[in-house]
């Protein structure tokens, strides 16, 4: 008769084997900094318990007890509010998860790298007017003389109002 094998043996494990390993506690920010107020304001704090696309992240992911979490949440909210944090995050690329581009004959939305742009070539294509060209810069003209300053005022014709008349008066 043939032994029946033990899934321990070969290194397999069952369903109920993977119950039997001890998880390790994930520990909280908070308790290691022992933060006792979380201020909204505190937008570093904050964004450590967030993800790149502005999402709170989750008990199971920062190790927050549930107490922590409603004071996380709550918090970004605020700040969210006050415009000190993102609601969300401009998505620049899409994500496709593997559900385009794989050969199929479907057409998708074009892409800078799909499309061929026409290369230059040298000379004007054939049948095609010459570029007009800019005329050769001409020589600027001398300004003329300028006069000294003290020189227009004696040239100048003195009006005559009450500032000129107080002194003459004087």
């Amino acid at each position: 008769m043939a032994k029946a094998r033990n899934n321990s043996d070969t290194g397999k494990r069952r369903k109920g084997e993977a119950a039997d390993r001890k998880i390790k506690k994930k520990v909280s920010i908070l308790d290691q900094e022992s933060v006792e107020y979380i201020d909204y304001k505190d937008v570093n704090l904050l964004r450590r318990f967030m993800s790149e696309r502005a999402k709170i992240r989750a008990r199971r992911v920062t190790g927050n007890d549930a107490k922590q979490q409603r004071e996380v949440a709550r918090a970004i909210r605020v700040a969210r509010e006050m415009a000190l944090l993102p609601y969300s995050v401009r998505q620049v690329t899409s994500r496709n998860k593997g559900k385009r581009d794989r050969g199929g004959d479907r057409e998708g939305p074009l892409r800078a790298q799909d499309i061929e742009m026409p290369r230059p070539t040298e000379g004007p294509p054939e049948g095609a007017a010459p570029e007009p060209t800019m005329p050769p810069p001409q020589p600027v003209e001398a300004a003329p003389e300028t006069v000294p300053v003290e020189a227009a005022l004696d040239a100048a014709p003195v009006e005559s109002g009450d500032a000129v008349a107080e002194e003459t008066s004087s």
